[in-house]
Protein backbone atom coordinates (compact mmCIF):
# COMPACT_ATOMS: atom_id res chain seq x y z
CA UNK A 1 0.00 0.00 0.00
CA UNK A 2 2.58 2.53 0.71
CA UNK A 3 4.42 1.68 -2.50
CA UNK A 4 1.53 3.02 -4.28
CA UNK A 5 2.35 6.79 -4.04
CA UNK A 6 6.56 5.53 -4.79
CA UNK A 7 5.52 4.12 -8.08
CA UNK A 8 2.98 7.17 -8.87
CA UNK A 9 6.03 9.16 -7.86
CA UNK A 10 8.64 7.14 -10.60
CA UNK A 11 6.09 7.38 -13.43
CA UNK A 12 5.14 11.00 -13.18
CA UNK A 13 8.76 12.18 -13.11
CA UNK A 14 9.44 9.62 -16.00
CA UNK A 15 6.72 10.44 -18.08
CA UNK A 16 7.87 14.50 -17.42
CA UNK A 17 11.46 13.46 -18.35
CA UNK A 18 10.08 11.88 -21.76
CA UNK A 19 8.06 14.94 -22.48
CA UNK A 20 11.08 16.93 -22.17
CA UNK A 21 12.71 15.29 -24.37
CA UNK A 22 10.33 14.48 -26.82
CA UNK A 23 7.78 17.08 -26.54
CA UNK A 24 4.74 14.63 -27.03
CA UNK A 25 2.68 16.29 -24.26
CA UNK A 26 -0.58 13.62 -25.35
CA UNK A 27 1.77 10.96 -23.87
CA UNK A 28 2.42 12.90 -21.13
CA UNK A 29 -1.45 13.79 -20.54
CA UNK A 30 -2.54 10.38 -20.96
CA UNK A 31 -0.14 8.83 -18.50
CA UNK A 32 -1.48 11.34 -15.70
CA UNK A 33 -5.13 10.53 -16.79
CA UNK A 34 -3.91 6.93 -16.42
CA UNK A 35 -2.61 6.84 -13.00
CA UNK A 36 -4.98 9.56 -11.63
CA UNK A 37 -8.37 7.04 -12.66
CA UNK A 38 -6.37 3.82 -11.76
CA UNK A 39 -4.42 4.12 -8.47
CA UNK A 40 -6.88 5.90 -5.98
CA UNK A 41 -9.36 2.69 -7.05
CA UNK A 42 -6.37 0.47 -6.22
CA UNK A 43 -5.54 1.85 -3.34
CA UNK A 44 -9.18 1.46 -2.06
CA UNK A 45 -9.21 -2.61 -3.03
CA UNK A 46 -5.62 -3.01 -1.20
CA UNK A 47 -6.67 -1.40 1.90
CA UNK A 48 -9.83 -2.95 2.09
CA UNK A 49 -13.39 -1.61 0.11
CA UNK A 50 -14.80 2.19 0.57
CA UNK A 51 -15.24 1.75 4.58
CA UNK A 52 -12.01 1.11 5.32
CA UNK A 53 -9.91 3.31 2.78
CA UNK A 54 -12.15 6.06 3.76
CA UNK A 55 -13.85 6.79 0.31
CA UNK A 56 -9.67 6.91 -1.56
CA UNK A 57 -11.33 6.35 -4.92
CA UNK A 58 -12.99 10.02 -4.68
CA UNK A 59 -10.15 11.37 -6.00
CA UNK A 60 -10.27 9.52 -9.34
CA UNK A 61 -12.85 11.70 -10.83
CA UNK A 62 -10.28 13.89 -11.36
CA UNK A 63 -9.36 12.24 -13.91
CA UNK A 64 -12.52 12.58 -16.36
CA UNK A 65 -12.15 16.45 -14.94
CA UNK A 66 -8.48 16.68 -16.26
CA UNK A 67 -9.32 15.69 -19.71
CA UNK A 68 -12.10 17.86 -19.99
CA UNK A 69 -10.21 20.94 -19.19
CA UNK A 70 -7.04 19.12 -21.26
CA UNK A 71 -8.52 17.50 -23.89
CA UNK A 72 -11.82 18.19 -24.42
CA UNK A 73 -15.77 17.65 -23.69
CA UNK A 74 -15.91 14.67 -26.51
CA UNK A 75 -12.93 13.14 -25.72
CA UNK A 76 -13.49 13.16 -22.15
CA UNK A 77 -16.43 11.06 -22.23
CA UNK A 78 -14.65 7.70 -22.63
CA UNK A 79 -12.46 9.07 -19.47
CA UNK A 80 -15.65 9.88 -17.34
CA UNK A 81 -17.39 5.91 -18.63
CA UNK A 82 -13.95 4.27 -17.54
CA UNK A 83 -14.73 5.94 -13.95
CA UNK A 84 -18.21 4.61 -14.02
CA UNK A 85 -16.92 1.14 -14.71
CA UNK A 86 -14.34 1.21 -11.88
CA UNK A 87 -16.67 2.29 -9.62
CA UNK A 88 -19.48 -0.31 -9.97
CA UNK A 89 -16.42 -2.80 -10.19
CA UNK A 90 -15.39 -1.88 -6.65
CA UNK A 91 -19.19 -1.77 -5.34
CA UNK A 92 -20.04 -4.69 -6.73
CA UNK A 93 -16.74 -6.57 -5.54
CA UNK A 94 -16.53 -4.53 -2.11
CA UNK A 95 -17.95 -7.06 -0.17
CA UNK A 96 -14.72 -8.91 -0.61
CA UNK A 97 -12.40 -6.38 -0.20
CA UNK A 98 -13.72 -6.04 3.02
CA UNK A 99 -13.35 -9.35 3.56
CA UNK A 100 -9.03 -8.34 3.40
CA UNK A 101 -9.49 -4.91 5.30
CA UNK A 102 -6.65 -3.21 7.27
CA UNK A 103 -7.31 -2.84 10.84
CA UNK A 104 -7.94 0.95 10.66
CA UNK A 105 -8.98 2.42 14.10
CA UNK A 106 -12.30 4.36 13.24
CA UNK A 107 -11.60 8.17 14.11
CA UNK A 108 -8.51 7.80 11.94
CA UNK A 109 -11.03 6.31 9.16
CA UNK A 110 -13.12 9.22 10.24
CA UNK A 111 -10.26 11.90 9.64
CA UNK A 112 -9.47 10.36 6.27
CA UNK A 113 -13.41 10.39 4.93
CA UNK A 114 -13.36 14.30 5.60
CA UNK A 115 -9.63 14.89 4.23
CA UNK A 116 -10.86 13.02 0.89
CA UNK A 117 -14.46 14.63 0.82
CA UNK A 118 -13.14 18.09 1.57
CA UNK A 119 -9.54 17.65 -0.79
CA UNK A 120 -11.85 16.46 -4.21
CA UNK A 121 -14.13 19.19 -3.96
CA UNK A 122 -11.85 21.74 -3.32
CA UNK A 123 -9.88 20.96 -6.59
CA UNK A 124 -13.06 20.85 -7.81
CA UNK A 125 -14.20 24.03 -6.83
CA UNK A 126 -11.06 25.42 -7.41
CA UNK A 127 -10.77 24.52 -11.03
CA UNK A 128 -13.83 25.06 -11.86
CA UNK A 129 -13.77 28.61 -10.47
CA UNK A 130 -10.86 29.39 -12.43
CA UNK A 131 -12.21 28.33 -15.38
CA UNK A 132 -15.22 30.14 -14.76
CA UNK A 133 -13.29 33.40 -14.02
CA UNK A 134 -11.77 32.57 -17.26
CA UNK A 135 -14.86 32.65 -19.10
CA UNK A 136 -15.67 35.58 -17.63
CA UNK A 137 -12.55 37.84 -19.23
CA UNK A 138 -13.37 35.50 -23.06
CA UNK A 139 -17.01 36.95 -22.48
CA UNK A 140 -15.86 40.38 -21.20
CA UNK A 141 -13.05 40.47 -24.11
CA UNK A 142 -15.54 39.37 -27.13
CA UNK A 143 -18.39 41.48 -25.28
CA UNK A 144 -15.99 44.51 -26.23
CA UNK A 145 -14.56 43.11 -29.48
CA UNK A 146 -18.30 43.16 -30.66
CA UNK A 147 -18.72 46.65 -29.03
CA UNK A 148 -15.61 47.78 -31.03
CA UNK A 149 -16.66 46.56 -34.40
CA UNK A 150 -20.15 47.95 -34.20
CA UNK A 151 -18.69 50.81 -33.65
CA UNK A 152 -16.28 50.48 -36.35
CA UNK A 153 -19.72 49.16 -39.25
CA UNK A 154 -21.70 52.46 -37.49
CA UNK A 155 -19.13 54.66 -38.33
CA UNK A 156 -18.68 53.73 -42.28
CA UNK A 157 -22.52 52.92 -42.61
CA UNK A 158 -25.57 54.73 -41.49
CA UNK A 159 -26.95 53.06 -38.56
CA UNK A 160 -30.18 51.49 -40.20
CA UNK A 161 -28.07 50.07 -42.71
CA UNK A 162 -25.71 48.81 -40.53
CA UNK A 163 -28.29 47.01 -38.65
CA UNK A 164 -29.93 45.72 -41.34
CA UNK A 165 -26.36 44.20 -42.77
CA UNK A 166 -25.87 42.88 -38.98
CA UNK A 167 -29.18 40.80 -39.42
CA UNK A 168 -28.82 40.72 -43.07
CA UNK A 169 -26.11 38.21 -42.85
CA UNK A 170 -24.03 38.76 -46.12
CA UNK A 171 -27.53 39.44 -47.78
CA UNK A 172 -27.74 42.25 -50.78
CA UNK A 173 -28.87 45.64 -49.62
CA UNK A 174 -30.21 48.25 -52.21
CA UNK A 175 -33.75 50.43 -51.60
CA UNK A 176 -34.94 52.61 -53.58
CA UNK A 177 -35.81 56.33 -52.91
CA UNK A 178 -37.72 58.96 -54.87
CA UNK A 179 -37.12 62.32 -53.05
CA UNK A 180 -33.15 62.56 -52.14
CA UNK A 181 -30.51 65.57 -52.26
CA UNK A 182 -27.35 64.94 -53.21
CA UNK A 183 -24.34 67.34 -52.73
CA UNK A 184 -20.98 67.09 -54.29
CA UNK A 185 -18.33 69.34 -53.03
CA UNK A 186 -14.62 70.03 -54.58
CA UNK A 187 -11.81 71.54 -53.41
CA UNK A 188 -10.39 74.33 -56.50
CA UNK A 189 -6.99 73.89 -57.61
CA UNK A 190 -6.57 70.66 -55.45
CA UNK A 191 -3.94 69.53 -57.82
CA UNK A 192 -1.58 72.91 -58.10
CA UNK A 193 -1.94 73.00 -54.56
CA UNK A 194 -0.89 69.62 -53.62
CA UNK A 195 2.31 70.17 -55.85
CA UNK A 196 3.34 72.66 -53.51
CA UNK A 197 3.08 69.71 -50.33
CA UNK A 198 4.76 67.36 -49.15
CA UNK A 199 2.23 64.18 -49.16
CA UNK A 200 1.60 63.66 -45.51
CA UNK A 201 0.54 67.83 -45.43
CA UNK A 202 -1.87 66.91 -48.35
CA UNK A 203 -3.42 64.21 -46.62
CA UNK A 204 -3.79 66.22 -43.17
CA UNK A 205 -5.22 68.83 -44.80
CA UNK A 206 -7.41 66.80 -46.23
CA UNK A 207 -8.49 65.47 -43.04
CA UNK A 208 -8.69 68.95 -41.08
CA UNK A 209 -10.87 69.77 -43.91
CA UNK A 210 -13.14 66.45 -44.07
CA UNK A 211 -13.46 66.36 -40.24
CA UNK A 212 -15.05 69.66 -39.76
CA UNK A 213 -17.68 69.54 -42.70
CA UNK A 214 -18.36 65.87 -40.89
CA UNK A 215 -18.85 67.75 -37.85
CA UNK A 216 -21.32 70.15 -39.91
CA UNK A 217 -22.85 66.58 -41.77
CA UNK A 218 -23.76 65.57 -37.98
CA UNK A 219 -25.15 68.74 -37.02
CA UNK A 220 -27.19 68.75 -40.02
CA UNK A 221 -28.60 65.09 -40.09
CA UNK A 222 -27.38 64.68 -43.56
CA UNK A 223 -25.90 61.81 -44.03
CA UNK A 224 -21.76 61.32 -45.02
CA UNK A 225 -21.40 58.98 -48.30
CA UNK A 226 -17.78 58.74 -49.25
CA UNK A 227 -14.95 61.26 -49.94
CA UNK A 228 -13.46 60.93 -53.56
CA UNK A 229 -9.57 62.64 -53.34
CA UNK A 230 -11.13 66.60 -52.85
CA UNK A 231 -14.49 65.91 -53.62
CA UNK A 232 -16.80 65.62 -50.69
CA UNK A 233 -19.81 63.94 -50.63
CA UNK A 234 -23.64 63.61 -48.77
CA UNK A 235 -26.93 62.90 -49.22
CA UNK A 236 -30.28 64.03 -46.97
CA UNK A 237 -33.19 61.47 -48.01
CA UNK A 238 -31.72 58.36 -47.72
CA UNK A 239 -31.36 55.53 -45.97
CA UNK A 240 -34.24 57.62 -43.64
CA UNK A 241 -36.92 59.16 -45.65
CA UNK A 242 -37.66 63.05 -45.22
CA UNK A 243 -39.43 65.69 -46.25
CA UNK A 244 -37.11 68.77 -45.41
CA UNK A 245 -33.88 66.82 -47.51
CA UNK A 246 -33.31 69.70 -50.03
CA UNK A 247 -33.41 72.12 -47.46
CA UNK A 248 -30.86 70.66 -44.77
CA UNK A 249 -28.91 70.40 -47.60
CA UNK A 250 -29.34 73.83 -48.83
CA UNK A 251 -28.25 75.34 -44.84
CA UNK A 252 -25.51 72.84 -44.98
CA UNK A 253 -24.16 74.07 -48.14
CA UNK A 254 -24.85 77.45 -47.20
CA UNK A 255 -22.38 77.15 -43.72
CA UNK A 256 -19.84 75.53 -45.51
CA UNK A 257 -17.96 78.02 -47.51
CA UNK A 258 -17.78 80.00 -44.28
CA UNK A 259 -16.02 76.72 -42.32
CA UNK A 260 -13.56 76.42 -45.35
CA UNK A 261 -12.60 80.12 -44.70
CA UNK A 262 -12.16 79.44 -41.05
CA UNK A 263 -9.98 75.89 -41.86
CA UNK A 264 -8.35 78.25 -44.43
CA UNK A 265 -7.16 80.66 -41.69
CA UNK A 266 -6.16 77.81 -39.42
CA UNK A 267 -3.85 75.95 -41.33
CA UNK A 268 -2.52 78.93 -43.51
CA UNK A 269 -3.91 77.88 -47.23
CA UNK A 270 -6.22 79.72 -49.31
CA UNK A 271 -9.30 77.08 -50.10
CA UNK A 272 -11.91 77.64 -52.33
CA UNK A 273 -14.76 75.00 -53.11
CA UNK A 274 -17.31 74.18 -55.71
CA UNK A 275 -20.00 72.81 -54.19
CA UNK A 276 -23.49 71.03 -56.69
CA UNK A 277 -26.55 70.15 -55.58
CA UNK A 278 -29.45 67.95 -57.34
CA UNK A 279 -32.77 66.76 -56.14
CA UNK A 280 -34.50 63.39 -57.41
CA UNK A 281 -34.64 59.27 -57.14
CA UNK A 282 -31.18 57.04 -56.08
CA UNK A 283 -31.05 53.64 -55.86
CA UNK A 284 -29.31 53.55 -52.29
CA UNK A 285 -27.03 50.18 -50.30
CA UNK A 286 -24.78 47.96 -50.38
CA UNK A 287 -22.96 45.51 -52.86
CA UNK A 288 -20.40 42.86 -52.52
CA UNK A 289 -18.78 40.77 -49.77
CA UNK A 290 -15.32 42.47 -48.87
CA UNK A 291 -14.92 46.48 -48.26
CA UNK A 292 -18.28 47.57 -48.96
CA UNK A 293 -19.43 50.55 -48.45
CA UNK A 294 -22.78 52.34 -48.36
CA UNK A 295 -23.18 53.97 -52.12
CA UNK A 296 -25.92 55.40 -54.40
CA UNK A 297 -26.72 54.94 -58.15
CA UNK A 298 -28.97 56.81 -60.45
CA UNK A 299 -28.93 59.81 -63.14
CA UNK A 300 -29.74 61.86 -59.78
CA UNK A 301 -25.99 61.03 -58.69
CA UNK A 302 -24.33 62.22 -62.06
CA UNK A 303 -26.62 65.39 -62.29
CA UNK A 304 -25.35 66.47 -59.21
CA UNK A 305 -22.01 66.12 -59.72
CA UNK A 306 -22.33 67.31 -63.11
CA UNK A 307 -23.41 70.58 -61.02
CA UNK A 308 -20.22 70.87 -58.88
CA UNK A 309 -17.82 69.99 -61.83
CA UNK A 310 -19.79 72.96 -63.89
CA UNK A 311 -19.94 75.54 -60.93
CA UNK A 312 -17.70 77.88 -60.11
CA UNK A 313 -15.52 78.77 -56.88
CA UNK A 314 -17.22 79.45 -54.22
CA UNK A 315 -20.35 79.48 -55.61
CA UNK A 316 -23.48 76.72 -54.58
CA UNK A 317 -24.88 75.55 -58.19
CA UNK A 318 -28.32 73.71 -57.55
CA UNK A 319 -30.41 72.22 -60.10
CA UNK A 320 -33.98 73.43 -61.41
CA UNK A 321 -35.44 70.15 -59.47
CA UNK A 322 -33.71 70.95 -56.78
CA UNK A 323 -35.08 75.42 -57.07
CA UNK A 324 -38.14 73.89 -57.51
CA UNK A 325 -37.75 72.69 -54.17
CA UNK A 326 -36.18 75.25 -52.00
CA UNK A 327 -37.54 78.85 -54.14
CA UNK A 328 -40.13 79.76 -51.93
CA UNK A 329 -37.65 79.50 -48.62
CA UNK A 330 -34.16 80.41 -50.38
CA UNK A 331 -32.77 83.37 -52.34
CA UNK A 332 -31.22 81.99 -56.11
CA UNK A 333 -30.01 83.56 -59.24
CA UNK A 334 -30.68 82.09 -62.40
CA UNK A 335 -27.60 80.82 -64.36
CA UNK A 336 -29.31 80.24 -67.76
CA UNK A 337 -27.70 78.00 -70.51
CA UNK A 338 -24.89 75.25 -68.69
CA UNK A 339 -23.49 72.88 -70.92
CA UNK A 340 -24.42 69.61 -69.03
CA UNK A 341 -22.35 66.37 -70.30
CA UNK A 342 -25.36 63.88 -71.62
CA UNK A 343 -27.79 66.50 -70.69
CA UNK A 344 -26.78 69.41 -73.27
CA UNK A 345 -27.85 72.86 -72.33
CA UNK A 346 -29.85 73.30 -69.05
CA UNK A 347 -31.14 76.13 -66.63
CA UNK A 348 -29.06 75.99 -63.38
CA UNK A 349 -29.59 78.66 -60.56
CA UNK A 350 -26.90 80.11 -57.80
CA UNK A 351 -28.04 79.51 -53.97
CA UNK A 352 -27.65 82.49 -52.53
CA UNK A 353 -29.02 82.51 -49.03
CA UNK A 354 -32.14 81.30 -46.96
CA UNK A 355 -34.90 84.12 -46.60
Amino acid sequence: MAAVPYIYIIISYSSLLVFYHFKRFDAFTFTQLVMLLVMPFFMQWIIGGFQASSGVAFWAILSPVGALMILGTRQSTPWFILFGVLAVLSWWLNSLFSMHALPIPSDIRDAFFAINMTGVSGILYIVMRYFQSQKAKVLEALAIEKSRSEQLLRSILPDSVAQRLHEAQGTRIADSHEAVTILFADIVNFTQISATLSPTQVVDMLNHVFSRFDQLATQYGVEKIKTIGDAYMVIAGAPNPRHDHAQVIADMALAMPALLREVSHEIGQSLEMRIGINSGAVVAGIIGNTRFSYDLWGDAVNFASRMEHTGLPNQIQVSASTYALLNQDYVFEPRNGVEIKGKGVVNTYWLKSKR
